[in-house]
């Protein structure tokens, strides 16, 4: 089969698209034919060699796809069933083996782009929404690159459980995106903290969810209320540096967490949960999911090109 291999460290123009060996399911794994692949900054770090990983490798973590075979002890699943994950590896290729405990079936009415697209995007901004963190209704949250795939997501999710969203773009292309997903006001990252402030009456936000970093780290703590929350799950603009927790009790008894989604998969059951309710949304409406680019398999080289630009809204894909 096909599959796209990194020899060593280094840009996108080391994404081969080569011949290799055929995977087989071992016992409690499946065998996928790939329909779609979902393109993610991890790959592009452990392209890079930012991430370590043995070389060489075939990036990708996310994908859906027809089971083709099912190995021994595993139940639930059979030949011809269409699923998804976020959890596999080595999915930038014709075919992929995923533990079976790490996948899901996709139900009837969502499509298999789709499928692929939105695993990691839409389980980080479900566990966001209603783990991480837990706003009321009715209170007031900033998130922070509110027309990413991630931003767009969680948006939507935490204005439909009423909850008043505040974001941040850095164009007005983005602003408009961002508006559409349900955000009450948008902002420039410059000023956000203090239009928060005034937004809010002076009071502060709630919760900020940061997967900025570094850039907006200070100003998000700015943002927040007594006894608010700042949740970091990224470092789009690089690490925060260390830093006195003093200050989290002289903003006002504030709290940081910094989570991570595996985290938050922890059983069979909350996997479940969680894409159930993404599914649900994704069929009755209630969430728009945006793919933003589409590449073949093949031109792995320039999807990695156009992510790291972020040149593209939404999701990138690939498609063998």
């Amino acid at each position: 089969m096909r599959a796209i291999t990194v020899a060593q460290a280094g840009g996108p123009e080391l994404l081969a698209f080569t011949e290799v060996p055929a995977p087989e399911a071992g016992p409690g794994e499946l065998l996928v034919q790939t329909r779609a692949v979902g393109v993610n900054f991890i790959e592009t770090y452990q392209r890079s060699g930012q991430y370590a990983v043995e070389y060489p490798f075939t990036p990708g973590g996310e994908a859906a796809g027809l089971v083709l075979e099912v190995g021994a002890g595993v139940d639930g699943f059979a030949a011809g069933d269409v699923v998804t994950t976020a959890e596999a590896s080595g999915t930038y290729a014709e075919r992929f083996v995923v533990s079976a405990e790490r996948a899901v079936r996709v139900p009837d009415g969502i499509a298999a782009d789709v499928a692929a697209a939105i695993p990691l995007q839409g389980l980080t901004a479900h566990y966001l929404a209603t783990s991480a963190a837990q706003p009321r209704e009715g209170e007031t949250v900033v998130v922070h690159a509110g027309a990413g795939g991630v931003g767009l997501l969680l948006t939507q999710l935490l204005v439909a459980r009423g909850v008043r969203v505040l974001t941040t773009v850095s164009t007005p292309e983005k602003r408009e995106l961002s508006q559409g997903a349900g955000a009450a006001e948008v902002f420039d990252y410059d000023d956000f903290a203090q239009r928060s402030r005034e937004a809010t009456d002076g009071e502060g936000v709630a919760v900020v969810y940061d997967g900025v970093g570094a850039r907006t780290f200070d100003d998000s703590l700015s943002a927040l209320r007594v006894r608010g929350e700042l949740v970091l799950f990224g470092a789009a603009s690089g690490p925060v540096p260390p830093f006195d927790l003093q200050r989290l009790n002289a903003g006002g008894s504030l709290s940081v967490t910094r989570p991570s989604l595996g985290h938050f998969l922890r059983t069979p059951e909350e996997r479940a949960w969680r894409y159930g309710e993404l599914f649900d949304a994704l069929r009755a409406g209630r969430l728009d999911f945006r793919i933003g680019a589409r590449f073949p398999l093949a031109e792995a080289e320039a999807a990695h090109r156009a992510l790291e630009s972020r040149a593209t809204t939404g999701k990138v894909i690939l498609e063998p």
